[in-house]
């Protein structure tokens, strides 16, 4: 656990993206298995102990210290895993190694966890017990996505990271095979027809110079949907409904999977499809982020997945083939298939870069983004090429708002003050948060603010500072809708910061 903990701690003080993959790559190849397996499941997000939630981490460092100071303190640091492990009366220095804790909980009736933890708490002294909280919470918050544990192990097996993102899906932890594949030990684990998530190919923003040294009559142009993208993969073996970031959401649109009756890879936008007309975005937020899903639900925002591409027909790979080819494909697939709930994205015929000018500035009727442009000879290729796909998105909305609180960033920016929330005045003369942002800004900027901030802070809560009401930003967003978990009534879809400095 030791080990663990350290990488956790190094991890969150480190101050670059390739310190942070080097620390990950030092530690999976120096540890044991299961250990660095389990640790791997953790950045992954991939352990989950029910019956060792905060809840029950709050009543034990209560009941173990006295509830006021806890609570007192809680308020002061803002973070409970900080708190416990530093207020905790006890500090052992006899910490049970990671898989034996993993494996404790696994075997452990519900009722049993709590005295389990416990024990742990006693035998740990302040930095293991930070690391045992995070393990137990999920919540490890250090800075390392699995996104750079997995280019931590390419770079460890010397593979390319795509190589794991194929097989990702089709591990489970403790990840031995993926292991002894990337030390030359064993082969490569093979999905087979398991219904695993491919790594999908992203666009690059259509910028003003490249409009001009571009020949876009090489390209095929699409409307760029205002829905998710997603990947839905059907295989003899099962069926999986992935978002564009692998994460599985198959439980929260059952119907799409009951409509896969076939076996290939699909690539499209989830959309709400109501009528025939795309419905906005916050109906379909209404289906998100659900581990289940109604009737009642279903009926009220049916949704369906408008296509873009086919990766897979049957068991034959297509990514390597032109994108016209691939399309020609997928409509011949789509009019042999005729899969309830789908739909084809229809190309767009233009003739010169206007036409297509005209139709971005006419997205936001349309409910869609903007429009994607596509070269015709373009393989499916993984990751972000540029000069394959673009997107040319719409012109963002605009509106004025208020810096009201600010909380420090992380990774680079861990040490500034980079996170804020925004408020706006209602006729009343109330200022009601409205947004929070993180994005847009320059360094030289952040400098500005951060000092900004230090200067005129007027309270603080855990982390978070309270500022006077002194500086005004004008914040970009794509799409505005009544929210009643907001207190202004209403929340901005993608907000980020235009311009700043304007002192009020």
């Amino acid at each position: 656990m030791k080990a663990f903990a350290e990488l956790l701690e190094r991890l969150l003080f480190a101050p670059g993206r390739n310190t942070k993959i080097a620390l990950l790559r030092a530690y999976f190849a120096s540890r044991p298995d299961p250990e660095r397996g389990y640790a791997l499941a953790a950045i992954a997000g991939a352990l989950d102990f029910p019956g060792a939630k905060s809840a029950t981490l709050k009543e034990l460092a209560a009941a173990r210290t006295d509830a006021e100071l806890f609570s007192l303190s809680y308020d002061f640091v803002g973070d409970l895993a900080e708190t416990i492990a530093l207020i905790w009366p006890t500090h052992g220095d006899d910490a049970p190694d990671l898989p034996a804790i993993v494996e404790a909980l696994r075997n452990a009736k519900r009722t049993e966890i709590p005295a389990l933890i416990e024990s742990w708490l006693d035998r740990c002294d302040p930095s293991t017990r930070l690391a045992l909280i995070k393990l137990l919470t999920g919540g490890l918050r250090v800075g390392a996505s699995l996104r750079l544990a997995k280019l931590a192990l390419a770079e460890m097996g010397l593979v390319d990271v795509n190589e794991i993102e194929e097989i990702w899906h089709g591990l489970a932890p403790p990840y031995t095979s993926l292991f002894t594949w990337l030390e030359g030990r064993g082969p490569r684990p093979t999905p087979g027809e398991a219904p695993v998530f491919r790594p999908v190919m992203l666009a690059h923003p259509v910028e003003e110079e490249d409009i001009a040294r571009t020949d876009w009559r090489d390209f095929r142009a699409e409307q760029k949907y205002d829905g998710i993208r997603v990947q839905l993969v059907a295989t003899p073996t099962g069926k999986r409904l992935y978002s564009r970031a692998a994460e599985d959401i198959s439980a929260a649109f059952p119907e799409i999977l009951e409509a896969a009756d076939f076996h290939a890879v699909l690539d499209g936008e989830l959309l709400v499809i109501r009528d025939g007309e795309i419905a906005p975005f916050a109906d379909l937020q209404q289906r998100l982020n659900r581990k289940t899903t109604t009737p009642a639900l279903q009926q009220k925002f049916p949704v369906g997945i408008m296509l873009y591409d086919l990766l897979f027909e049957n068991a034959e790979d297509l990514r390597p083939l032109p994108f016209d080819a691939r399309r020609t494909r997928l409509e011949a697939w789509f009019a042999a298939a005729s899969p309830p709930a789908m739909q084809l994205s229809p190309l767009i015929s233009f003739a010169h870069m206007d036409e297509l000018a005209a139709l971005r500035e006419a997205a936001r009727a349309e409910a869609s983004e903007g429009l994607m442009l596509k070269r015709g000879d373009a393989p499916y290729v993984a990751g972000r090429p540029k000069g394959l796909w673009w997107k040319w998105k719409r012109a963002p909305l605009s509106l004025d708002a208020v810096l009201m609180y600010a909380q420090r960033g992380h990774g680079k920016r861990s040490s500034f003050y980079s996170d804020y929330t925004f408020g706006v005045w209602t006729e009343a003369g109330e200022l009601v948060p409205v947004a929070k942002a993180y994005s847009g800004y320059t360094d030289e900027e952040l400098n500005f603010i951060d000092k900004w901030i230090r200067a005129h802070t007027i309270a603080r809560f855990g982390p978070v500072r309270e500022v006077e009401k002194k500086l005004v930003f004008e914040l970009g967003f794509d799409a505005a809708q009544l929210s009643t978990r907001h207190k202004s009534g209403i929340a901005l879809r993608f907000p980020r910061i235009l311009l700043s400095l304007i002192h009020i």
